[in-house]
């Protein structure tokens, strides 16, 4: 069995990675997995530069690959075991051709290479229809890198459920902004979405555990199979809005309704548009026979509404994080520390839900001491006093340079306050951050409408807190 042959210890030997696609929303989370699995990885992608900000770049080995230029993908593919292909142009108006010449290029080079193993990730495709162009070239990439001569996983999936992935994006943004939607009938189209983190198990796995005579495509998707419309009302349901009314009108075409979606969502046109004109495909996993070689994940399949609690569990900005629940521990693994489900920094500026910012930065002279005193002071009510009204709670503190709070749990959304003290020449640096998560178009029409009043109350409070800090220490704070 290839990539998994067990030594007397009764551990798995290390594999050579190479991702292609390194700076993708899969290939990003991938890579850490693969790290945490002990394999030595090969981080591949057109600008690598993109990584510099990964917690796990010291740990692998960053390249630069564009599978469009076969000097650099044989390179990327040089003294690699398994080569992991997560690369589509679907942001082009020519991502068919596009794409179908990158998988030439790459099956081509991985035989050349002696790659012993390609992993594909494409999309579930029904039988006896004729195929979107999106869904249609996720088969032909697939059927190319088959035909390639190296052994090869193709692994087929529908809607993949976590933060920053284009399908889930868009069904976030159009459930949590219109109370009441006008849909064409695709909403009726039933489809089994999988969460990210059972996408990443099964590509990690798919390494370790397909025997190489296996040479084949596999259905994976979640436990659930669920129309458009119940997704909608079950991620509404998750994320406390009111039931969501979903209209469907024959007359709607796919092409209007991505022109729609583009209307009320960040989501790029150039990527809705074939996303949605797949739509009216029934995506639906037609065997289960990936548990041949590769077990359900520990503890089952992610369950559709925990898959949205998960992607929905942090924000794009670290305001409205939470503590990990899958840190690793040791060295190299702590890559793994933040749940695939979480934004990367990698990932597009449009996915990871609406997040608002109101941010201030002042200097003074009083040094980083007492500038942190004068914030505590504020945010937690030392000494009798108090700059913040309401219920206020401290959610993480870094004695003595950062202290958050959150803010009064109310149905418009979920706030936080970031007050943070740094030592500068002459003094220090007090800076503030808010940041608002809206709940529903409630909240985002709110954080509008309330401008004239939040932005000289948070100025009002940052010019408090540095003019503290600069009062005699037996001088209460000004507020």
């Amino acid at each position: 069995m290839f990539g998994c042959v067990a030594c007397a210890a009764g551990q798995y030997l290390k594999v050579n990675c190479v991702v292609l696609g390194a700076t993708g929303y899969l290939g990003s989370r991938l890579v850490p997995e693969l790290l945490a699995a002990g394999h030595t990885v090969r981080a591949a992608a057109r600008a690598p530069g993109k990584l510099a900000d990964a917690p796990w770049r010291d740990d692998a080995e960053l390249v630069t690959a564009d599978v469009t230029e076969p000097s650099q993908v044989a390179a990327a593919l040089a003294g690699q075991d398994v080569a992991y292909y997560l690369v589509h142009s679907l942001h082009r108006g020519d991502f068919v051709e596009r794409d179908r010449a990158a998988a030439h290029t790459v099956a081509r080079e991985a035989r050349r290479a002696g790659v012993r193993r390609i992993i594909y990730l494409g999309g579930i495709s029904p039988t006896g229809q004729r195929l979107s162009p999106h869904l249609a070239s996720r088969a032909e990439v697939g059927s190319i890198l088959l035909g390639s001569g190296v052994p090869t996983v193709v692994l087929r999936a529908a809607v993949v459920l976590g933060s920053g992935s284009a399908s889930f994006e868009m069904l976030r943004y159009l459930t949590e902004r219109l109370p009441a939607m006008v849909t064409p009938r695709w909403v009726g189209t039933r489809v089994q979405p999988i969460a990210v983190r059972d996408v990443l198990y099964y590509l990690t796995q798919a390494a370790e555990r397909v025997p190489a005579a296996v040479s084949r495509g596999f259905d994976i998707g979640g436990p659930e199979v669920l129309t458009y419309r119940a997704m909608m009302r079950r991620y509404a349901a998750v994320a406390g809005l009111p039931r969501r009314a979903v209209i469907p009108v024959p007359l709607l075409t796919p092409w209007l309704s991505a022109q729609w979606v583009n209307l009320v969502t960040p989501v790029p046109r150039s990527i809705a548009v074939p996303l949605i004109s797949s739509l009216v495909h029934e995506v639906v996993c037609h065997d289960h026979d990936i548990a041949a070689y590769i077990p359900d994940p520990p503890g089952g399949l992610t369950g559709f509404d925990e898959a949205v609690e998960l992607a929905r569990a942090r924000t794009r900005e670290p305001g409205a994080s939470s503590p990990s629940s899958c840190a690793a521990s040791g060295g190299r693994t702590q890559a793994r520390a933040r749940p695939p489900s979480d934004p990367l920094p990698t990932d597009p500026a449009w996915s990871g839900g609406t997040v608002y910012q109101d941010t201030r930065e002042l200097a003074t002279p009083a040094d980083a001491a007492r500038l942190w005193r004068a914030i505590e002071d504020a945010g937690t009510g030392s000494h009798d006093h108090r700059a913040l009204p309401g219920r206020w709670s401290v959610d993480d503190v870094e004695r003595p340079r950062r202290l958050r709070l959150r803010g009064p749990a109310r149905r418009p959304g979920r706030i936080w306050l970031d007050l943070s003290a740094t030592a500068a020449p002459g003094g220090s640096v007090y800076r503030q951050r808010a940041v608002f998560e809206p709940r529903g178009l409630f909240g985002q029409l709110l954080w509008t409408a309330l401008t004239p009043v939040r932005r000289p109350a948070l100025d009002r409070l940052a010019h408090g807190i540095t003019r503290a800090a600069e009062l005699p220490v037996s001088t209460g704070p000004p507020w």
